[in-house]
């Protein structure tokens, strides 16, 4: 049988060669902490064939377990807000709410935060603490505070932690707050999606200090963006690229679908952009910046198929449908949804369709802005 400890050689090896792993002091990290200390609870595996998805339970001293917790993925740890490994029999279908990151991705965020010794850092969703262990590792734990929403998470991230030998400042709360009571801090850290960088991460890092965030919508599409913090309590940066995506915020989620509006009773007129821009991950985030709070699902109507975008909130609808080769849009509400989709993309495409690592973000104190470059 394979140890823990050659497990963890493998591991940054594999690590490396992916790219995600790209210095020394990193590495040292990766193979001094037990990931499995993190996975005592077991995790979820997705049911193969299963649709909707389907979750069952793997616990540790099953057959290939040990392994698994040293595999390059992302292993969910809890659904639908509170129901953990331990507690099912079977198969469950809710949605996975917390989970320990595929370490490709962990540590090839922590090289991209450009932590230097002696630097304070900030991390929003300690998870099963995995992570936090790696940056406690590498800067001591009296540099790193962690902020967990949920306590029952925290308290289980907390007991791997120690059981480790490290004891970091574990808060819980709501990370989208930060946590004052340890600023500043030179770096910020976040495992979760986000619609905006709040203020609050801003005033809490140092002029010159990094924030590295993966900012998304609710068409979910998102990216990894690191921004540096300036003089003047604004924040500018650009996107990492890798179509990078974590679970938003649970303060952010959408709001529930609740009951449709009459979608027979809007607007139609022909037009060029169909819904197949909704399927491309570049596209989709472009129109996500003008209707950052819109969903979008199918709908099988009077035997046809439709792809409708709603804002709840908002109370604006779309609903596209295809005929041959023809796009049609029905549009109701206050505001017409696929009119600003549909100007944000073809002007993204007149100016040269640049990749999201060519865009720029700033964040004052009341607002963000995403740019691309113009033709």
């Amino acid at each position: 049988m394979t140890s823990d400890v050659e497990l963890r050689t493998r591991l940054a090896d594999q690590l490396v060669a992916g790219g995600g792993l790209r210095s020394e002091p990193w590495r040292r990290a990766v193979e001094a902490v037990p990931r499995q200390e993190f996975l005592r609870g077991g995790f979820f595996e997705a049911v193969p064939g299963s649709v909707p998805t389907a979750w069952r339970p793997v616990m540790p001293g099953t057959d290939g377990w040990l392994e698994r917790c040293y595999a390059d993925e992302s292993l969910v740890t809890q659904i639908a807000g509170t129901i953990v490994p331990g507690d099912i029999r079977g198969e469950i279908l809710r949605a996975p709410t917390s989970s320990s990151t595929m370490p490709n991705l962990v540590v090839r965020m922590h090289e991209d935060l450009h932590v230097s010794d002696g630097q304070r850092v900030l991390e929003i969703g300690t998870g099963t603490g995995y992570s936090t262990a790696l940056l406690c590792h590498r800067l001591g734990d009296e540099l790193v505070t962690s902020v967990e929403v949920d306590q029952d998470v925290s308290l289980r991230a907390q007991n791997a932690l120690g059981a480790c030998g490290y004891r970091p400042n574990l808060v819980v709360g709501n990370g989208l707050l930060g946590h004052k009571d340890s600023a500043p801090y030179d770096r910020v850290t976040v495992t979760c999606g986000v619609l905006e960088i709040p203020p609050e991460w801003i005033e809490q890092t140092r002029p010159g200090g990094i924030i590295l965030a993966t900012l998304c919508g609710w068409l979910y599409s998102s990216e990894l963006a690191r921004l540096t913090v300036r003089q003047d309590g604004t924040a500018t940066g650009r996107f990492l690229g890798g179509q990078i995506s974590f679970m938003l915020a649970r303060p952010q989620l959408p709001p529930p679908l609740g009951l449709l509006p009459d979608l027979d009773d809007g607007e139609e007129r022909p037009t060029t952009l169909g819904s197949e821009v909704l399927d491309d991950w570049t596209a989709r985030f472009v129109a996500q910046l003008s209707a950052p709070r819109t969903q979008h699902f199918t709908l099988s109507r009077d035997g046809r198929t439709e792809r409708i975008l709603l804002d709840v909130e908002a109370g604006a609808w779309a609903a596209l449908r295809q005929d041959g080769h023809r796009w049609t849009v029905r549009q109701g509400g206050p505001a017409h949804l696929w009119d600003s989709i549909e100007e944000h993309v073809t002007q993204w495409r007149a100016d040269g369709s640049p990749p999201l690592e060519r865009f720029e973000i700033t964040v004052t104190p009341d607002r963000q802005t995403i740019t691309w470059p113009s033709s």
